[in-house]
């Protein structure tokens, strides 16, 4: 080995020690459960990340799914009763929350997921398989990849999921995916197989879906009633409408309110209040909670021809 390739290695190194010791108390393991009235019966297990100093944690709504109370592993042994404070199953984030009343917990940076780029180097930190305080190392494989979550109210596609080569196991969801300076750029979701680990990325949907699950404990979203998905457009048509491809409206709900806006199937949508969408994702993006009740623009090209709709979303049930 040349002493260029040792210092690569050295600063590889650092870099993953840096990031481990950054992280290593500020990821905690969970073990979930239920009260019953035979007792505490257990749920499941996986990891969090402390992301408040008056104990808040961000982890996978999969990993509490069916709890409402558990404990928190600490990396030095310390355990803390922790309660639930809300889940999202659609994008698979919730929040739990340890009693922190008398201290100040070490807390993990949200980070970016916006700057991250194939290639980079990132760090996963969790507890799989029951063993707090793991730490693997990897890059990101891809970006941009969907992950369908589902939930009783229905399937939601988790939009630009990262995928990394980063060593996950059973026991990692709801642990850290780190860049290089140890901010948390991603909580880890699932396995989809040997080397392809996915993680929700920390972005601006994710922070406003965190602000929700404080205030409220859930995350109220808009809902038209339609499925479809990403339809291209032909070259003469794309050059004509500035657009390269649209949603096509394969089914319409009866009674919903795309229905009643007068959508069809075979319809192409192009944009909703001047913001273009070409896939499922991009009206996901719309759908949050100020769009409920409030009327929406439709640009839809109908048999060649644009028509111009008005829409008024209703809340998604939960």
């Amino acid at each position: 080995m040349t002493t260029t390739e040792r210092a690569a290695l050295d600063a590889y190194s650092q870099i993953v020690t840096g990031v481990a010791e950054r992280l290593l108390p500020r990821v905690v393991q969970l073990r979930t459960g239920r009260r019953q009235a035979t007792g505490w019966r257990p749920t499941g297990s996986g990891s969090a990340v402390v992301f408040t100093p008056d104990g808040y944690l961000l982890t996978a709504a999969h990993v509490v799914d069916a709890a409402d109370s558990g404990t928190a592993v600490f990396s030095d042994g310390a355990e803390r009763r922790i309660e639930i404070v809300g889940r999202d199953p659609l994008s698979d984030l919730a929040i739990a929350k340890v009693d922190a009343s008398n201290e100040r917990l070490d807390a993990a940076t949200l980070g970016n997921a916006d700057r991250l780029r194939v290639g980079q180097l990132v760090v996963a930190v969790g507890s799989p398989l029951g063993l707090t305080g793991t730490v693997t190392a990897g890059v990101v494989s891809a970006l941009g990849r969907s992950l369908a979550a589902r939930a009783n109210s229905g399937t939601r596609v988790v939009e630009n999921v990262i995928q990394t080569d980063a060593a996950l196991n059973p026991g990692n969801s709801g642990g850290a995916l780190a860049d290089a300076t140890g901010e948390v750029v991603g909580i880890n979701t699932a396995v989809a197989g040997i080397g392809l680990g996915l993680a929700i990325p920390i972005g601006a949907t994710t922070r406003r879906i965190i602000a929700s699950l404080l205030h409220d404990g859930r995350v109220r979203r808009a809902w038209l009633g339609i499925a479809g998905a990403r339809r291209p457009l032909s070259q003469r048509i794309a050059r004509r409408l500035g657009h390269a491809a649209g949603i096509g409206v394969e089914e319409v709900v009866p009674g919903s309110p795309a229905a009643a806006a007068g959508l069809r199937t075979g319809d192409l949508i192009l944009d909703v209040d001047g913001h273009a969408v070409a896939d499922a994702g991009d009206l996901q993006r719309l759908m949050l909670d100020e769009a409920i009740g409030r009327a929406m623009r439709l640009r839809i090209l109908r048999l060649g021809e644009v028509v111009e709709l008005r829409a008024i979303p209703e809340e998604l049930a939960a």
